[in-house]
């Protein structure tokens, strides 16, 4: 028998080939034909494979660099279905649809663009959907502008702020649950290291909001598609202050720093014993809406699109993007060829500024390439993580870039998929909300801040930082 060759090192003109494929397939397929990322994703791993082949890898190493990639991920990908289990119980249960109808209750009406910003934030927050959030309450908020007078731009802009913060600070929402698995970090310590940079955008956008709203001031702010929403709310589901215990038990396991799936279970069986008790919901329909998601039939398309979401089914898309994902990185990660990458990139990314100005500048480059929010994320996360790693930072901290530079910059972006749905939804041109969407580049200019200054950028504590209190 003849010797086996021991696998050759990639150059770095070879390592680059699966990138450049990769950006050609999701720029080209996805952006233009709009294919399915996960079938992209597996052509991409397929012809790095194939590159591995040439630099004599067989097939068991590269199928224990999938493996490996993977059972890295698996931590927060189990969160990521136990969120789908989450949601589905809080609207059977009627937590969800309780914290939306006093949301937009409470909320004064007095300053229009301030007030769209604050309910949507609100909205987006309970339910963990931006689009979900936009296609209802926004909708509706567009109608008032329109009998008003308010610019559509503004009103559109306000909108789409107030959802995608929601939607990032939501434990409920895919947008942080991705950017914890691709990033290896946790979701509550990134939703609080959020707050840093995320916290000072979103109110620089309300008091932009509120100072220029007062040329738009109305002392009555009515709107049939708002009061219908609320009508609608009431008639199907029975409050009661005890639906915020399934809140609370989430709430209450990420301050004392416990595990969280536990917690999220138990939040979730005490929520379908709630919507038996309060909702008379049988066991089937408790069971229904954790496995496939609440099937709302209230009769009022805005409320049934906002409700009908939830259980586990819900996150298998996003989890077989990342799956797919983290095929290629493994393939990339086995073969050497992302350490090739990684060692150009470490050449000028010696400095926490550069470092991040690089992450910034990856996840903005993958969202416009792209126009995917999931693929904006995972490409920056996969190809830079290592190097946070490297340089001691903490992985909330590379969570956090990417879900800032990556997922809730694609909205701004025409071509995309939130940009074109967010055009068609609200008929407002996304050049004419982009200046008036404050939060979502705002973040962006405070996160190259933090960078220079070295601001809030945390030290790794602890080696597996997929646990809470990292």
């Amino acid at each position: 028998m003849g010797e086996v060759k021991a696998p050759r090192k990639p150059s770095f003109t070879l390592a680059l080939v699966p990138l450049i494929v990769m950006g050609l397939l999701l720029g080209v397929g996805y952006g233009i034909y709009r294919i399915r990322p996960q079938v992209l994703l597996v052509a991409a791993a397929f012809i790095t494979g194939c590159l591995a082949v040439l630099l004599r890898f067989s097939w068991k190493d590269m199928e224990k660099g999938i493996v490996d990639s993977i059972a890295k991920a698996m931590p927060a990908i189990l969160i990521m279905l136990s969120v789908g289990v989450l949601i589905g119980s809080w609207i059977v249960c009627g937590t969800i649809p309780m914290i939306v109808y006093y949301g937009l209750k409470l909320i004064s009406p007095q300053y229009f663009l301030f007030t769209a910003c604050l309910a949507c934030s609100v909205v987006s927050l309970a339910t963990g959907t931006s689009w979900g959030t936009i296609g209802t309450i926004g909708v509706a908020f567009i109608g008032i502008a329109l009998g008003l007078g308010v610019p559509l731009g503004p009103a559109a802009g306000a909108v789409v702020a107030g959802a995608y913060f929601g939607d990032k600070m939501s434990p409920l929402s895919d947008i942080p649950n991705l950017a914890v698995v691709v990033a290896g970090s946790n979701l509550f310590d990134h939703i609080k290291h959020q707050v840093w940079s995320a916290g000072p955008a979103y109110l620089l956008g309300l008091l932009v909001y509120f100072l220029a709203g007062f040329g738009y001031r109305s002392h009555t702010i009515s709107s049939e598609a708002m009061t219908t929403i609320l009508q609608t709310l009431e008639a199907n589901f029975h409050f009661n202050i005890l639906l915020l215990l399934p809140m609370i038990i989430v709430f209450a396991f990420a301050i004392a720093k416990k595990p969280t799936i536990p917690g999220m279970l138990l939040s979730s069986f005490v929520a379908g014993g709630l919507a038996i008790i309060f909702q008379h919901a049988s066991v089937s329909d408790v069971a229904t809406a954790i496995n496939s998601g609440y099937p709302a039939h209230t009769g009022v398309e805005a409320v049934d699109r906002l409700l009908s979401r939830g259980g586990m089914m819900s996150m298998m898309e996003t989890q077989l993007v990342a799956f797919t994902a983290f095929s290629f990185g493994g393939i990339m990660q086995r073969t050497g060829m992302l350490s090739v990458i990684l060692d150009r990139v470490m050449r000028f990314a010696t400095q926490v500024w550069s470092l991040v100005l690089t992450t910034i500048g990856t996840a903005v480059i993958s969202a416009m390439v792209t126009g995917s929010s999931y693929l904006s994320m995972i490409i920056p996360g996969e190809l830079l993580s290592p190097i946070y790693k490297k340089k001691d930072l903490a992985a909330k901290n590379l969570s956090r870039i990417i879900s800032e530079s990556g997922g809730i910059i694609v909205p701004l972006i025409p071509w995309s998929m939130a940009g074109v749905y967010i055009t068609g939804t609200l008929g407002v041109p996304t050049f004419s909300y982009l200046p008036w969407a404050i939060m979502n580049y705002a973040s962006v200019v405070i996160l190259a801040i933090f960078g220079f200054t070295g601001l809030t950028m945390a030290r790794r504590t602890r080696e597996d930082e997929t646990q809470v209190g990292s």
